[in-house]
Protein backbone atom coordinates (compact mmCIF):
# COMPACT_ATOMS: atom_id res chain seq x y z
CA UNK A 1 0.00 0.00 0.00
CA UNK A 2 2.97 2.31 0.33
CA UNK A 3 2.06 3.58 3.80
CA UNK A 4 4.64 3.04 6.47
CA UNK A 5 5.48 4.42 9.84
CA UNK A 6 9.16 5.13 10.21
CA UNK A 7 8.94 4.56 13.97
CA UNK A 8 11.33 6.25 16.35
CA UNK A 9 13.65 7.03 13.44
CA UNK A 10 11.14 9.72 12.41
CA UNK A 11 12.36 11.91 15.26
CA UNK A 12 15.74 12.59 13.68
CA UNK A 13 17.69 11.66 16.81
CA UNK A 14 18.15 8.66 19.01
CA UNK A 15 16.43 7.89 22.31
CA UNK A 16 19.17 9.51 24.38
CA UNK A 17 19.49 12.85 22.58
CA UNK A 18 15.81 13.38 21.79
CA UNK A 19 13.94 16.30 23.33
CA UNK A 20 11.15 15.31 25.70
CA UNK A 21 8.62 17.40 23.78
CA UNK A 22 9.44 15.57 20.52
CA UNK A 23 9.12 12.17 22.16
CA UNK A 24 5.77 13.09 23.72
CA UNK A 25 4.45 14.43 20.40
CA UNK A 26 5.68 11.31 18.59
CA UNK A 27 3.96 9.07 21.15
CA UNK A 28 0.78 11.16 21.08
CA UNK A 29 0.56 10.95 17.30
CA UNK A 30 0.84 7.18 17.41
CA UNK A 31 -1.64 6.51 20.19
CA UNK A 32 -4.80 8.38 19.21
CA UNK A 33 -8.02 6.71 20.26
CA UNK A 34 -11.13 7.49 18.28
CA UNK A 35 -14.62 8.02 19.60
CA UNK A 36 -17.31 6.08 17.75
CA UNK A 37 -19.36 8.62 15.82
CA UNK A 38 -20.51 6.89 12.66
CA UNK A 39 -23.70 8.35 11.27
CA UNK A 40 -24.22 6.81 7.83
CA UNK A 41 -22.61 4.67 5.14
CA UNK A 42 -19.16 6.19 5.77
CA UNK A 43 -19.18 4.47 9.16
CA UNK A 44 -19.05 1.07 7.44
CA UNK A 45 -15.86 2.14 5.67
CA UNK A 46 -14.46 3.45 8.98
CA UNK A 47 -15.16 0.06 10.56
CA UNK A 48 -13.50 -1.61 7.58
CA UNK A 49 -10.36 0.44 8.20
CA UNK A 50 -10.15 -1.05 11.68
CA UNK A 51 -10.48 -4.61 10.36
CA UNK A 52 -7.59 -6.96 9.68
CA UNK A 53 -7.15 -6.11 5.99
CA UNK A 54 -6.33 -2.42 6.58
CA UNK A 55 -5.38 -2.64 10.28
CA UNK A 56 -5.53 0.73 12.01
CA UNK A 57 -3.57 -0.80 14.88
CA UNK A 58 -0.36 -0.16 12.93
CA UNK A 59 -0.77 3.45 14.08
CA UNK A 60 -1.97 2.63 17.60
CA UNK A 61 -5.59 3.40 16.71
CA UNK A 62 -7.22 0.00 17.04
CA UNK A 63 -9.42 1.09 19.91
CA UNK A 64 -12.63 3.00 19.17
CA UNK A 65 -14.00 4.21 22.46
CA UNK A 66 -17.68 4.47 23.31
CA UNK A 67 -16.90 7.08 25.95
CA UNK A 68 -15.69 10.49 24.75
CA UNK A 69 -13.70 10.94 27.96
CA UNK A 70 -11.31 8.21 26.83
CA UNK A 71 -10.89 9.46 23.24
CA UNK A 72 -8.88 12.23 21.63
CA UNK A 73 -9.90 11.76 17.97
CA UNK A 74 -13.39 12.14 16.56
CA UNK A 75 -14.01 10.77 13.09
CA UNK A 76 -17.34 12.22 11.96
CA UNK A 77 -18.39 9.66 9.36
CA UNK A 78 -21.56 10.53 7.47
CA UNK A 79 -24.22 13.18 7.29
CA UNK A 80 -25.05 15.21 10.38
CA UNK A 81 -28.68 16.15 10.88
CA UNK A 82 -29.80 19.30 12.67
CA UNK A 83 -31.06 17.13 15.56
CA UNK A 84 -27.71 15.36 15.84
CA UNK A 85 -25.65 18.61 15.81
CA UNK A 86 -26.05 19.41 19.55
CA UNK A 87 -25.20 15.81 20.44
CA UNK A 88 -22.09 15.97 18.25
CA UNK A 89 -21.00 19.17 19.96
CA UNK A 90 -21.66 17.70 23.42
CA UNK A 91 -19.56 14.63 22.63
CA UNK A 92 -16.79 16.89 21.29
CA UNK A 93 -16.87 19.02 24.44
CA UNK A 94 -16.60 15.90 26.62
CA UNK A 95 -13.44 14.69 24.86
CA UNK A 96 -10.11 15.20 26.58
CA UNK A 97 -7.64 17.86 25.45
CA UNK A 98 -5.89 17.80 23.05
CA UNK A 99 -8.54 16.60 20.62
CA UNK A 100 -8.69 16.29 16.86
CA UNK A 101 -11.47 15.86 14.30
CA UNK A 102 -11.51 14.14 10.92
CA UNK A 103 -14.50 14.92 8.71
CA UNK A 104 -15.00 11.70 6.75
CA UNK A 105 -17.07 11.79 3.59
CA UNK A 106 -18.56 14.52 1.47
CA UNK A 107 -21.76 14.57 3.58
CA UNK A 108 -19.83 15.40 6.76
CA UNK A 109 -17.57 17.89 4.98
CA UNK A 110 -20.15 19.88 3.01
CA UNK A 111 -23.58 18.30 3.33
CA UNK A 112 -23.07 16.30 0.14
CA UNK A 113 -26.13 15.73 -2.00
CA UNK A 114 -28.41 16.57 0.92
CA UNK A 115 -28.83 20.32 0.41
CA UNK A 116 -31.90 20.77 2.60
CA UNK A 117 -33.01 22.11 5.95
CA UNK A 118 -32.51 18.85 7.85
CA UNK A 119 -28.78 18.28 7.16
CA UNK A 120 -25.93 20.44 8.46
CA UNK A 121 -23.96 21.75 5.47
CA UNK A 122 -20.55 20.92 6.87
CA UNK A 123 -19.59 19.64 10.29
CA UNK A 124 -17.13 22.54 10.58
CA UNK A 125 -20.11 24.68 11.61
CA UNK A 126 -20.31 22.63 14.80
CA UNK A 127 -16.76 21.55 15.67
CA UNK A 128 -13.34 22.63 14.34
CA UNK A 129 -12.12 20.13 11.75
CA UNK A 130 -8.44 19.23 11.38
CA UNK A 131 -8.55 16.96 8.31
CA UNK A 132 -11.19 16.76 5.58
CA UNK A 133 -11.61 13.42 3.83
CA UNK A 134 -13.63 13.59 0.57
CA UNK A 135 -15.44 10.75 -1.12
CA UNK A 136 -18.84 9.11 -1.18
CA UNK A 137 -18.12 6.90 0.69
CA UNK A 138 -14.36 7.22 1.11
CA UNK A 139 -12.51 3.92 1.05
CA UNK A 140 -10.57 2.68 4.10
CA UNK A 141 -7.32 3.43 2.24
CA UNK A 142 -8.39 7.07 2.03
CA UNK A 143 -8.97 7.16 5.79
CA UNK A 144 -5.49 5.77 6.33
CA UNK A 145 -4.15 8.49 4.03
CA UNK A 146 -6.01 11.16 6.03
CA UNK A 147 -4.49 9.91 9.26
CA UNK A 148 -0.94 10.59 8.04
CA UNK A 149 -1.36 14.40 7.74
CA UNK A 150 -3.11 14.32 11.10
CA UNK A 151 -0.03 12.65 12.59
CA UNK A 152 2.15 15.41 11.12
CA UNK A 153 -0.20 18.04 12.55
CA UNK A 154 -0.16 16.40 15.99
CA UNK A 155 3.64 16.23 15.99
CA UNK A 156 3.98 19.89 15.00
CA UNK A 157 1.61 21.34 17.62
CA UNK A 158 3.20 22.78 20.76
CA UNK A 159 2.55 21.21 24.13
CA UNK A 160 0.96 22.80 27.16
CA UNK A 161 -0.79 26.14 27.40
CA UNK A 162 0.24 27.20 23.89
CA UNK A 163 -1.74 24.27 22.46
CA UNK A 164 -4.90 25.27 24.36
CA UNK A 165 -4.63 28.90 23.23
CA UNK A 166 -3.96 27.86 19.64
CA UNK A 167 -6.94 25.47 19.68
CA UNK A 168 -9.25 28.15 21.08
CA UNK A 169 -8.08 30.67 18.49
CA UNK A 170 -8.55 28.16 15.66
CA UNK A 171 -12.01 27.23 16.90
CA UNK A 172 -13.06 30.88 17.18
CA UNK A 173 -11.79 31.57 13.64
CA UNK A 174 -13.61 28.52 12.28
CA UNK A 175 -16.87 29.52 13.92
CA UNK A 176 -16.52 33.09 12.56
CA UNK A 177 -15.92 31.84 9.00
CA UNK A 178 -18.55 32.26 6.31
CA UNK A 179 -20.95 29.30 6.31
CA UNK A 180 -20.81 27.16 3.19
CA UNK A 181 -24.48 27.83 2.49
CA UNK A 182 -23.63 31.53 2.02
CA UNK A 183 -20.68 30.87 -0.27
CA UNK A 184 -21.24 31.18 -4.00
CA UNK A 185 -19.31 28.95 -6.35
CA UNK A 186 -19.68 27.06 -9.58
CA UNK A 187 -22.66 25.02 -8.47
CA UNK A 188 -24.82 27.91 -7.21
Amino acid sequence: MGLKDEGFEGLGYNAITARLEDVVQWARARSTWGVTFGLACCAIEMMGAGAAHYDLSRWGMEIFRASPRQADLMIVAGRVSQKMAPVLRQVYDQMVEPKWVISMGVCASSGGMFNNYAIVQGVDHIVPVDVYLPGCPPRPQMLLNAILPLHEQIQSTPLGVNRVEAARAAEAAALQATPTEHMHGLLR
